[in-house]
């Protein structure tokens, strides 16, 4: 349930590029009006569904706040990206800077891992972690160096999807292929990990 709550923002994403690329004449109307003038039918699609992806993320941040709940780092994040980056959508009318999006926010998360563990000796994926799995010293380093290295694949996968194939089919990559590939991944983790925790169940 946490997975798709923290996907809400990019689900919502998805569905709203959906509706308005299936009426894109009613689209550009509801963009014009709402978003300013001289927005084609061919950009009002992107450009809503930035504008619901906004609202979700503060959306989803103020029902956490509201529960009294914590609201993990991941989330300050992508919502002060997502403000940033779609806000410079929005105001310039080009889709170029919100699917710059994802690619900061995963280069972001595989910077912090590296220099946390280089710089400070810290290795973040433990920290997460270590409560609910008893790991040798290396395999923890090799975990996070895994994490890195996908974040940091998924970032330059994320452009070249962006910049090579249509929108429409990076908005869907965005949601299907993201999750896809990082439940893979998670998938592929458990499995190496399998035996380590087989270990420190005898």
């Amino acid at each position: 349930m946490k997975f798709l709550f923290d996907l809400f923002p990019v689900i919502l994403f998805f569905i709203a590029y959906q509706v308005a690329g299936g009426q894109p004449e009613s689209a550009a109307g509801f963009a014009n009006a709402w978003l300013g003038g001289g927005i084609t039918s061919g950009q009002a699609p992107i450009l809503i569904a930035t504008s619901v992806a906004i609202v979700a993320s503060f959306g989803q941040i103020g029902w956490l706040l509201l529960r009294g709940r914590k609201v993990d780092t991941m989330l300050w994040a992508s919502l002060a990206l997502i403000v940033v980056f779609g806000g410079a959508t929005l105001f310039f009318h080009d889709a170029t800077f919100i699917k710059w999006k994802p690619t900061i926010l995963y280069w972001l998360f595989s910077t912090s891992l590296l220099v946390s563990a280089v710089v400070f000796n810290k290795n973040l994926i433990r920290s997460f972690m270590e409560a609910q799995l008893k790991l040798p010293d290396d395999v923890w380093s090799r975990l996070n160096v895994a994490w890195i290295g996908f974040f940091a694949c998924m970032g330059f996968l994320n452009l070249y999807v962006a910049f090579q194939y249509t929108e429409a089919t990076w908005v869907k990559f965005k949601l299907f292929g993201g999750m896809g590939l990082m439940f893979l991944f998670v998938i592929a983790q458990s499995m190496f990990l399998g035996k380590y925790i087989e270990e420190d169940k005898q």
